[in-house]
C-alpha cells in the first residue's frame, strides 16, 4: 500500500481516468475526493498486490479494523483518519466504506459468478459505493440523484469487466455470469485460451448492451437541478461511455489490446461537460 504517500499523491500515482474530474472540483471538493479515491485505492490494492488469500484476507480483515478506528481518529494511519475528517464534514455514511472493503473481500471468496444478480452485487459494492460517498461531497438536493450514483457506479464497473476480460481472466478472475456463458454457448476454456469467435462477439455484444442499459438508467435519474454540481460524475459518465463505444467499433477485439481513448479526448469530453448547463435527454444515449 501507499502507507507514505499523501492522498493526493496516491491518486496521481494510479493514473486513473478519475483525475482528469477531479482537477476541475474547488479544492475543498477535490481534497475530500482525493482522500476517498486514496481509501479505495489502498483497500483495492490489498486485494491485487503479491500473496495468498489467507495473507490477503488478513490483512483486509487488519485494514478494516483499523478503519473502524479511523473513523473514531485514532487510527495508526493518517490515511484513515483524514477519511474521518472527511466523512464527518460532508456527512458520508460509514457504511459506503464497509460495503466498499466487503466487495473487495468478494474478490478473494470467488472468482465466478452464476448470476447477473450475484455479479450486480460486487458491482454495488466495488463502484456504486464510490458514486455515493462521492455524491455526498459533489453535494445534492434532489434524493433522486443518489439513483444517479448506484446506476452510474454499475454502468463503470460493467464497461471495466468488459474491457479487461482478457486481463482478469489471466489471473483467473472471470465476472461475466455464467448464465451468460450457457446463453451464448461460450466457454470458460475458450476465453481462457483467448478464443475469439462470433459466440463470443454476441456474448461480449450482450455485456456491453447491459452496460448501456445502466447508462441510460443513470441519466435519466440525475436531477436536473443537481446537473451542474455533477459535472465531474458527468465526466466519468462520458469518458467510459466512450470507451464501450470503441469497443463496440472494433468488433470486441479485446484479445488484442487493452482498448482505450486518448488524453486528448478525454481532456475534450471533460471540457465539454464542465461547461454544459443543459442536461443530456436522458431517455436516449448519444
Amino acid at each position: 500500500m501507499h502507507e507514505n504517500d499523501s492522498a493526493a499523491e496516491i491518486t496521481r500515482k494510479s493514473k486513473t481516468n478519475f483525475m482528469m474530474s477531479f482537477a476541475m472540483l474547488p479544492e475543498h471538493k477535490r481534497d475530500a475526493i482525493h482522500t476517498v479515491y486514496a481509501f479505495c485505492r489502498c483497500t483495492d490494492d490489498i486485494v491485487d498486490e503479491d500473496g495468498d488469500r489467507e495473507s490477503k484476507s488478513t490483512r483486509l480483515q487488519r485494514w478494516t479494523e483499523e478503519l473502524e478506528r479511523g473513523l473514531r481518529g485514532e487510527s495508526i494511519h493518517p490515511l484513515l483518519n483524514q477519511l474521518h475528517s472527511i466523512a464527518d464534514r460532508f456527512h458520508i455514511p460509514a457504511v459506503h466504506f464497509f460495503d466498499l472493503i466487503r466487495g473487495m473481500q468478494m474478490d478473494l471468496e470467488k472468482s465466478r459468478y452464476e448470476t447477473f444478480d450475484e455479479l450486480y452485487e460486487y458491482c454495488y459494492r466495488v463502484a456504486s459505493t464510490v458514486g455515493l460517498m462521492c455524491s455526498e461531497i459533489f453535494g445534492y438536493t434532489n434524493e433522486k440523484t443518489r439513483q444517479y450514483a448506484v446506476d452510474l457506479g454499475i454502468a463503470l464497473q460493467l464497461t471495466n469487466i468488459v474491457r479487461d476480460v482478457k486481463s482478469d481472466a489471466q489471473i483467473g478472475r472471470i465476472y461475466i455470469p455464467r448464465e451468460d456463458f450457457d446463453r451464448y454457448g461460450y466457454s470458460y476454456e475458450e476465453l481462457l485460451d483467448s478464443r475469439y469467435n462470433e459466440n463470443f462477439v454476441r456474448m461480449m455484444r450482450f455485456q456491453t448492451q447491459r452496460a448501456r442499459d445502466y447508462y441510460g438508467r443513470a441519466r435519466r435519474s440525475l436531477a436536473h437541478e443537481d446537473h451542474a454540481a455533477f459535472f465531474a460524475a458527468r465526466i466519468m459518465d462520458r469518458i467510459y461511455y466512450r470507451i464501450l463505444e470503441k469497443i463496440e467499433h472494433k468488433r470486441y477485439a479485446l484479445f488484442d489490446e487493452r482498448i482505450s481513448i486518448s488524453n486528448l479526448a478525454k481532456f475534450r469530453i471533460a471540457v465539454a461537460e464542465y461547461f454544459s448547463r443543459t442536461p443530456v435527454q436522458y431517455a436516449t444515449l448519444p
